[in-house]
């Protein structure tokens, strides 16, 4: 598991290091910084996707389009350089230094430090990089790759990032070969399409829900139902085209209809759980927003279901403004689904002279949380107070 990702000259930080847990959530004001730690997970993965033999940093692809160097380094600390560290299992350290002119659209990995050697000059006659790693080092053991453990970089080769736009509901939905779009996608448009490929396959065994069919569709449509009550789905491939329909209902008392006559909040979080249904322990999930378009009751579940991946072994990261999606945690954290330790909140402020861009207040085993910081989910209370005369 990634225990801390190490931020320099990166977006708006200067210097960070954000401890992670196997659940781990982001909160805090707009454009504080959330959203660049994710960002910067999404370029990891995206460099090591789209070119496994990179020895640059791919700042536009897929996952995320960011621009230019301008763009990504802290123009306050930096002009040319920045550097992306993770840490696994508080032990072993990865950490690249790019740069490059600030008009690039891509930048050079200048440094690896790696967990076998302090650290790795990357020039262009030596471009001996294999997803971003040394494949051999000219040390007194001349290490190999593969002797250092993969788990690291096979989490962020398999990372599934959801970003807080996602694709609204369709007429017909394209299949796609899983080799080449093994998750969701950023949007979650590819979402139909894993789930008719893995309908058949089973989520880990401890998300699978007692006394429905142990598989992909099944649980899926099982942990919709949570979400919305007599949720039921139906797939069908249509003849002689590379494209299936979706059928949601909510009751059996009617027919399927298509998913631009069902509720919105249905197909936006529909990608949240298949995303989860189809992970592999020790993989990583990232989700902007996943509150999107839910009621409060629903956004409170969110919550719940997320430490519920968590535990089953997937390193969960979001990004959200809700107090429900937090009570939702702190309600499974009470009820003992995930070890209070295991669960890092961080609060995001605004880059300001003197103070912390970071707080990170902690839960103990009943749910409570030790410290709340001003504008960390404090708004309903001081709306009260205005209401009841007290401010």
């Amino acid at each position: 598991m990634i225990t801390r990702i190490d931020l320099d000259t990166f977006k708006c930080f200067e210097i960070l290091r954000l401890p992670l847990g196997k659940l781990t959530l982001l909160s805090g004001a707009n454009a504080s910084g959330k959203s660049s730690v994710l960002q910067a997970l999404a370029l990891l993965n995206q460099t090591l996707t789209e070119n496994e033999w990179s020895t640059s940093l791919i700042l536009n692809g897929v996952l995320v389009q960011l621009g230019t160097v301008l763009d990504v380094v802290d123009q306050v600390n930096a002009r040319t350089k920045c550097g992306i560290g993770l840490v696994e299992d508080d032990i072993q350290e990865l950490k690249w230094f790019f740069t490059g002119d600030r008009r690039d659209l891509s930048m050079k990995i200048e440094r690896v430090i790696t967990p076998w050697i302090d650290t790795v000059e990357v020039t262009e006659y030596d471009p001996s990089l294999h997803y971003m790693i040394p494949q051999r080092i000219d040390s007194p053991d001349r290490v190999d790759q593969m002797d250092w453990p993969p788990n690291m970089m096979w989490s962020l080769r398999t990372m599934t990032y959801i970003s807080a736009e996602r694709s609204g509901p369709r007429q017909i939905y394209e299949v796609f070969d899983p080799l080449t779009n093994p998750t969701v996608g950023p949007t979650g448009e590819y979402a139909v399409s894993v789930l008719h490929a893995k309908r058949d396959d089973g989520p880990l065994p401890s998300l699978v829900l007692p006394n429905e069919t142990v598989s992909t569709l099944r649980q899926t449509e099982a942990r919709m139902r949570t979400f919305f009550p007599g949720c039921e789905l139906d797939i069908q491939e249509v003849e002689h085209a590379n494209v299936v329909t979706l059928g949601v209902r909510t009751s059996r008392e009617t027919s399927f209809f298509r998913p631009i006559h069902t509720g919105f909040g249905l197909t936006q979080i529909l990608p949240i759980i298949v995303a989860a249904m189809t992970a592999s322990e020790g993989s990583i999930l990232l989700v902007e927003n996943p509150e999107i378009h839910l009621h409060p009751a629903g956004q409170a579940l969110m919550g719940q279901f997320m430490t519920e991946v968590a535990a089953a072994g997937v390193q969960v990261i979001l990004e959200t403004h809700s107090d429900h999606v937090l009570n939702g945690v702190r309600r499974a954290v009470k009820a003992g689904e995930l070890p209070p330790e295991d669960v890092a909140i961080h609060f995001f402020r605004p880059r300001s002279e003197g103070e912390p861009q970071v707080i990170s207040p902690t839960l103990d085993p009943t749910g409570n949380i030790d410290h709340w910081p001003d504008g960390f989910f404090d708004q309903f209370d001081k709306d009260m107070n205005h209401f009841a005369g007290w401010e």
